[in-house]
C-alpha cells in the first residue's frame, strides 16, 4: 500500500518557508487532479528561480512577486506544459525578465478525445510552451547559492522534467511523483514503459526529498518510490488476472479492477489502463483486437 502523505498546512497566496533555500506560495486551483493547488517553489535569496509558476491566474502571479519583492528572478524552471504547471511562466518573465527553462513537447496532445480512450482528464494542456533554454536532454541551471540538474522523467507526459537542487540533495518531481496520489499516465503522450522506467532513475538517486507541484513534501522517498512502483505492478497483474477470465475493453473492466477509487477518477484511470495495455502489447502479453483486449 502506498504510504500517501496529504497533511499540508498553507493558506492561497502566502509564502511559506518551507525548508533553508526553499519558499512555496500555492495557487487557488485545487482540483480532483491538482489536490489543493498548483505549488510555485522559490528557491534561493537575493537570486531566486521559481518553479512551476502555475496556472495563468493573475492573482497567484501577484502572489509569486509579492514573494520575491526586492530580489531577481534569474530561472523559471517548468517540470511539464500541463495548463496548471507552465502558462504563468510568460506573464512572470514579462515582469522579472527571467529565462524560462524547460522541454517542449514535441506533438500535439490529441489524446483524450474519444470514448474508447477516455474523456479529457486535466485542464487543457498549454501547447505553445516554449522555453528559453531547453534541458529535453537534462542539463545544470545554477545560481546564487543554488544549482539544479535538470532530469528528464518522461512518463506522464513526453516531455516532463525533475529538477534536483544539489545544495538539499531533493528534487522538485512535478508531477512524476506525487505524495497524495499516483500519477495519471494519458497515452500518447504519457507513456508507462517511460514512467517505470523513469521511477527508477528516481529511485536510485537517493534523494532525501520529493517535493511535487501538488501536496506536501516526500521524506521518505526510498520506501515511497518502492511502494509506488509496486502499485503499479500491482494495477497490471490485476489486468492480466482479469483477461485470463475473458477479454474486455478499458470501459468493461475499469468499473471492477477500480471499485475503490472515487468514480470522478475512473475516466483517469481508463487513461492510466490504456497506458498499461500498451505496455503489455510491447511485452507481448496482451492483444488489442479493435479496443477488445485479451492475453496474447
Amino acid at each position: 500500500m502506498i504510504p500517501y502523505v496529504r497533511d499540508i498546512q498553507f493558506e492561497y497566496g502566502r509564502c511559506d518557508q518551507v525548508s533553508p533555500l526553499i519558499r512555496r506560495v500555492i495557487a487557488n486551483n485545487p482540483s480532483p487532479f491538482t489536490y489543493v493547488g498548483t505549488g510555485t517553489y522559490i528557491v534561493g535569496r537575493g537570486e531566486v528561480a521559481v518553479i512551476d509558476p502555475g496556472p495563468d491566474d493573475p492573482a497567484h502571479l501577484a502572489a509569486i512577486l509579492d514573494a520575491v519583492a526586492g530580489e531577481t528572478v534569474s530561472q523559471i524552471l517548468i517540470t511539464h506544459h500541463h495548463s496548471d504547471h507552465s502558462p504563468l511562466a510568460r506573464p512572470l518573465q514579462a515582469a522579472t525578465g527571467a529565462t524560462i527553462v524547460g522541454c517542449a513537447v514535441t506533438e500535439p496532445s490529441t489524446d483524450d478525445q474519444d470514448l474508447a480512450r477516455g474523456p479529457t482528464m486535466e485542464a487543457d494542456h498549454d501547447e505553445a510552451f516554449r522555453p528559453d533554454v531547453s534541458v529535453c536532454g537534462g542539463g545544470e541551471v545554477a545560481g546564487a547559492g543554488w544549482t539544479f540538474e535538470a532530469i528528464p522523467t518522461p512518463g506522464h507526459t513526453s516531455n516532463h522534467i525533475c529538477y534536483a537542487l544539489k545544495e538539499e540533495n531533493c528534487l522538485f518531481s512535478g508531477d512524476h511523483i506525487m505524495g497524495w496520489s499516483t500519477t495519471v499516465i494519458t497515452p500518447p503522450d504519457g507513456d508507462m514503459t517511460a514512467y517505470l522506467k523513469s521511477l527508477d532513475l528516481i529511485r536510485s538517486r537517493g534523494f532525501d526529498t520529493l517535493w511535487p507541484t501538488h501536496g506536501p513534501p516526500i521524506r521518505d522517498v526510498g520506501a515511497f518510490i518502492d511502494a509506488y512502483k509496486a502499485h503499479r505492478q500491482e494495477r497490471i497483474d490485476q489486468i492480466l488476472d482479469a483477461l485470463e477470465a475473458g477479454s474486455g475493453s478499458i470501459g468493461e473492466l475499469v468499473p471492477r479492477l477500480y471499485a475503490d477509487v472515487d468514480p470522478r477518477l475512473w475516466p483517469a484511470a481508463s487513461r492510466s489502463m490504456l497506458a498499461a495495455m500498451i505496455h503489455l502489447e510491447r511485452e507481448g502479453r496482451v492483444r488489442n483486437e479493435s479496443g477488445i483486449y485479451r492475453l496474447a
